[in-house]
């Protein structure tokens, strides 16, 4: 008995044991098992695939295209070779944070000397306009196809930057860059107060306001209406551009477009980019980034109040908050995403719109990309890629080239050698305007003081539009070529919409539906006779025994009066 009981209180417990055993275990062994755990806690945390692409010896994987239109396909997208092939990040930036990271940081691009125009626009506000014509291209080593500047056919490629971004960045320098080699012209639209310019009026550029890019496109149209145009929108600037091609349909003087890492749905990419740790990076860079555009336009943003907050916005969603949503006239933060989320609009494009996005996008997610809505529209075809990043798709050893910078200028190249226009324009010629039956078109609503609920809309009114000079195009012989917008055009459009407000009601597409609602008219007034006889059918049983009784006594009272009297 006591032997037993002494072996049991001198028994080790487990915690012991352990310690025991990892003692007998050399430093470098467990120093070597703690850096391997590290390194697999590193290689998952930033989304590392160099394991895959060794395995796969560095030929990358296949793009996955979408496209719903036989035509379109066979025409377009079956002839270009690029995206058609695979797309192999550079080895040491085998990382979408990698990939990004350097396009942020380092950045190499091609040597890029624009010419700058300002476009003035009714409101008040300058529009810096960077051009990059073909025959100015020249650098060693590139073989440059220069072409005369003075043929007025040449094609023009307008390219919307991202978001606090402009034409100095090197992603739009690559494109650029590459468009001009084929000898078209590139025009680089520059956001209100970026590109060195200041800002001249309270608008200020966001994800929803379109009015921008509609300006421009029209301005370049009218003085070069033979110019084949193109538009090449890139993150927040895809957006805007699918937003602006869903809202005016068949009504775009444009050739056809190209959306490079859209947002698509800004309420999840919010989601998105708060949920997780790494993400929460990028969120405080961008926001830093809004932070100073705000401040450097301080003077003349006189409608933001709450300057302290706005200074300590950690995240994006804190700055819309703050500044985003006040400018532009919404109630609140997600009203202003859904307002301006592009994903309700791909639908309504009528010209052919190359959409690529990489599935690893460390800030616009996959998760918000309209496969089906893009499937459903025989204009778009969608380009993905497993692996790229954000904006950035590096290829090669030494990180000089970047993927989506040659499938947009192929696909657009393609395009425009394609018999495949003709047949756009000639579909933009007989196409109907596509109605709008969205609810929430106001960013959001007022109560009169008569109860009344209306939209509280951006848009300038009439006295706005009539209180500026109707000033002509001219050239200020400065270094800057300042551009006045004609406001012509606000009247036509305004004229139009009151024309076909006013014909709605006699188009043949209405015509059945009046001819229904009026038979539906002639039916209700049968249908309350109907009820009638019917109701008086089904209730003279209960009704005829009351009658009778009551018929009764009023024949009995009489007499009993009489008696009464005598």
């Amino acid at each position: 008995m006591d032997s037993s009981g002494s072996d049991t209180s001198n028994a080790l417990s487990p915690y012991q044991i352990l310690f025991t055993s990892l003692s007998l275990i050399p430093l470098s062994h467990l120093l070597s098992a703690l850096f391997i755990l590290f390194f697999i806690f590193l290689y998952n945390f930033f989304e590392i695939h160099f394991l895959h692409d060794f395995f796969h010896a560095f030929t990358g994987d296949r793009v996955s295209i979408v496209a719903s239109d036989a035509d379109f396909y066979d025409s377009v997208v079956s002839k270009c070779r690029i995206l058609h092939g695979r797309f192999s990040s550079t080895p040491w930036l085998c990382s979408p944070h990698l990939q990004t990271i350097f396009l942020s940081i380092v950045g190499k691009c091609p040597p890029v000397s624009y010419k700058r125009q300002l476009f003035r626009v009714p409101d008040g506000g300058t529009i810096a306009l960077d051009w990059l014509r073909g025959c100015d291209v020249k650098c060693d080593g590139y073989d440059v196809n220069v072409s005369t500047c003075d043929n007025e056919k040449i094609p023009t490629v307008i390219v919307i930057p991202g978001l606090t971004s402009d034409s100095t960045a090197a992603y739009i320098k690559h494109l650029a860059f590459r468009i001009a080699k084929r000898g078209w012209n590139v025009v680089v639209s520059n956001h209100r107060g970026l590109g060195g310019i200041s800002l001249t009026s309270e608008r200020v550029y966001n994800a929803a306001w379109t009015e921008d890019i509609r300006r421009v496109v029209g301005h370049i149209h009218s003085q070069h209406p033979e110019v084949p145009l193109f538009v090449v929108g890139t993150s927040i600037g895809a957006n805007v551009l699918v937003k602006y091609l869903g809202e005016d349909g068949a009504n775009v003087p444009i050739s056809g477009a190209a959306a490079i890492c859209s947002p698509w749905d800004l309420l999840i990419c919010d989601r998105f980019i708060n949920r997780r740790l790494v993400q929460g990076f990028y969120n405080k860079a961008l926001a830093d980034g809004l932070q100073g555009f705000a401040l450097l336009h301080q003077s003349n943003l006189s409608r933001l109040t709450e300057w302290e907050s706005i200074k300590k916005s950690r995240s994006v969603r804190d700055f819309d908050n703050y500044a985003t949503r006040i400018l532009a006239n919404f109630e609140t933060v997600d009203a202003y995403y859904r307002h301006a989320s592009s994903s309700t609009y791909v639908g309504n494009v009528a010209v052919p719109l190359l959409c690529i996005s990489a599935l690893d996008d460390p800030l616009c997610t996959k998760e918000a990309i309209p496969w089906d809505e893009c499937r459903a529209n025989r204009n778009v075809v969608l380009a993905t890629t497993p692996h790229g990043g954000h904006l950035a798709f590096y290829e090669g050893i030494t990180a000089s080239s970047m993927w989506w910078a040659r499938a947009v200028d192929e696909f657009l190249g393609v395009l425009h050698s394609s018999p495949y226009i003709s047949v756009i324009k000639q579909m933009q010629k007989t196409r109907a305007p596509t109605p709008s039956f969205s609810i929430d078109q106001g960013p959001y609503v007022s109560v009169l003081e008569d109860g009344m609920v209306t939209a509280v809309g951006d848009e300038p009114t009439d006295d706005t539009v009539q209180d500026m000079p109707n000033q002509e195009t001219t050239n200020v012989s400065t270094d800057d070529e300042v551009i006045l917008d004609k406001e012509e055009a606000d009247h036509d459009r305004k004229n139009d919409q009151l024309e076909i407000y006013e014909e709605k009601n006699t188009t043949p597409a209405t015509t059945p539906v009046r001819k229904c609602t009026d038979c539906l008219a002639r039916w209700s007034g049968r249908s309350v006779w109907l009820l009638a006889y019917i109701a008086v059918l089904t209730t003279w049983p209960m009704v005829r025994p009351a009658l009778s009784l009551l018929f009764k006594k009023r024949d009995k009272n009489p007499a009993t009066g009489g008696s009464r009297k005598r």
